[in-house]
């Protein structure tokens, strides 16, 4: 393989030696394969072509300061992998199989897994589950692959810092509708966001907020993550039934509780950004990203600006202190005292 040079990683896809794959056909679920060929063969007719029965995880696997290989919380994107395919009908593998085939890509792929030295980096694990069976009428699929690949990455924003950036709220665009597939992750959730998130990036912007569908007078999630803000000695993030359970939102909301913060789950009003002290996106890829300031406009291909929320130029004191615990505990440099790491033995 080329040598890579670990100190100029991003987030971008980085060429791997393997992956690993199964099928179910006919609700059978075959052993899994590892193979070095990045290639699938799949009948034009299938499902994933048509109808986009897909959805997908991103977790990540870190060496740690003890030389220990640690996936952050496998089970929980396993949980949440079956959650998406049960919305979509399809069959899906078991907690067990997930976390198994999730380490072994990690074994097949040790040296991609960047080294404890480089500050952001990670193994990315990037498990999807896509319908495959040839079909015509719309329906869901009966046959699937199930496949974890992976990519060594650095932050999603490419600093090696908590820098800020900035955001708009997108009031002409939605997400997910109310009654939609908002809190599952599916690839055309995805494909949703992506006219309205490349207008907020040619204006400027790092991050894209959405409201609610039904009344544009909540907050919801950024088109890549979830939302949270401090507010006093509180932690508040949206309460919603089309927002994607993030599971690092989930793990900040604890390490929130264990620093002797208030965490308030509940819907929150767009005026409300207005008496926030800081503001974050939270997810995967970025763990926190601060927020300068965001925008409100009445139309994202607006010049004008209805308001402009600010929160400072650099991450709160107390984001900050909630990010360094995460990070702290997925590189072994703190305990983990909710066992929250998979350790996989070389």
């Amino acid at each position: 393989m080329n040598k890579i040079d670990w100190n100029k990683l991003s987030f971008g896809y980085i060429p791997t030696k393997a992956y690993v794959y199964s099928r179910c056909i006919g609700g059978n679920w075959e052993k899994p394969v590892v193979t070095e060929d990045f290639t699938l063969t799949l009948s034009t007719f299938a499902g994933i072509f048509h109808y986009s029965p897909s959805c997908f995880e991103g977790l990540k696997a870190f060496r740690g300061v003890d030389n220990k290989i640690r996936i952050f919380r496998p089970d929980c994107n396993a949980r949440r992998m079956q959650d998406s395919a049960k919305y979509l009908d399809m069959p899906y593998p078991s907690e067990k199989m997930f976390v198994e085939m999730c380490v072994r890509c990690v074994k097949e792929n040790l040296e991609f897994l960047p080294p404890y030295e480089i500050t952001g980096a990670s193994l990315y694990l990037r498990p999807i589950l896509i319908g495959t069976n040839p079909q015509l009428g719309i329906a869901s699929s009966k046959d699937v692959l199930f496949a974890v690949m992976c990519s060594p990455v650095g932050t999603y924003s490419g600093a090696k810092s908590l820098s800020c950036g900035t955001a708009v709220i997108s009031r002409n665009y939605d997400r997910a509708s109310t009654f939609g597939s908002g809190c599952y992750k599916l690839g055309a959730n995805y494909a949703q966001s992506l006219h309205a998130y490349n207008i907020a990036h040619k204006s400027g912007y790092r991050e894209l907020l959405f409201l609610d569908s039904a009344t544009k007078t909540t907050i919801e999630e950024f088109g890549s993550s979830n939302f949270f803000a401090i507010k006093g000695d509180t932690y508040v993030t949206p309460r919603s039934n089309s927002i994607l359970p993030s599971i690092t939102n989930k793990s900040l909301r604890v390490v929130a509780a264990d620093l002797g913060l208030k965490v308030e789950v509940r819907t929150v009003q767009v005026e409300e950004l207005a008496e926030f002290d800081e503001v974050n996106s939270c997810g995967t890829a970025v763990v926190i990203t601060p927020l300068s300031s965001i925008d409100d406009k009445p139309a994202l291909e607006c010049e004008d600006v209805s308001r402009h929320y600010t929160f400072g130029k650099e991450c709160g004191k107390i984001s900050e202190k909630l990010y360094r615990r995460i990070v702290n505990i997925q590189r072994g440099l703190e305990e983990d005292t909710h066992g929250w790491c998979l350790f996989v033995n070389e």
